[in-house]
């Protein structure tokens, strides 16, 4: 007698082989368009890292609990083990190899480095993505909501308090260099006749 499967698990057999196909996408990355060419069960993480070359964004818990792997899309932190590199199309989405320009580190890269926000260094770059998005949506936050924020994210070695005491300095250093900036912009309006 032969061997044959039953019509219900064929069906799902050539469901798994839709899963197998590969689609070409484009991701606008730290400012830049790239294109893929991935399965649509492959992560925008392991897309990140093994397609484009940016392994800034650690692979952790792969299970959206440690926050190693956040980056930001559209503005928004998201776990990048949790999103499909197909949902992230046509997003815009920046890692944190996006912070330092033209080899300097960020404000918040150095507000990290100077109060010891980080030790082991391996949750750092989901950290930074965290605060970096955190405070874009909220420039005012005190260090309750900081500390709340960061809460989300996993580190095994500072305590957080250290990442908090970070990201307030960060936070005060922006307040002060948009109220000079006002200034400045209000004075030179004053002094135009």
């Amino acid at each position: 007698m032969g061997w044959f499967l039953p019509e219900a698990e064929t069906a799902g057999l050539r469901h798994l082989h839709k899963m197998n196909e590969r689609h070409l996408i484009g991701l606008n990355v730290n400012g830049a368009a790239h294109e893929a060419l991935v399965e649509p069960r492959k992560t925008l993480l392991d897309a990140l890292r093994h397609d484009l070359g940016l392994t800034g964004t650690h692979v952790g818990c792969e299970h959206g609990v440690c926050g190693a792997c956040t980056v930001l899309v559209d503005g928004e932190p998201v776990r990048a083990c949790l999103m499909f590199a197909v949902q992230a199309e046509n997003c815009d989405i920046r890692t944190v190899e996006s912070l330092a320009g033209d080899g300097e580190l960020s404000d918040l890269q150095r507000a990290f480095r100077d109060h010891h926000g980080l030790q082991c260094g391996f949750c750092t770059p989901g950290f930074l993505m965290l605060a970096e998005g955190f405070l874009a949506q909220q420039p005012d936050a005190d260090r309750e909501e900081i500390r709340e924020a960061v809460s989300a994210n996993l580190c095994r070695c500072t305590g957080y308090q250290t990442i908090v005491d970070a990201i307030a300095a960060t936070a005060e250093g922006r307040r002060s260099t948009s109220d000079t900036e006002a200034c400045s912009t209000s004075a030179e309006k004053e002094a135009t006749p």
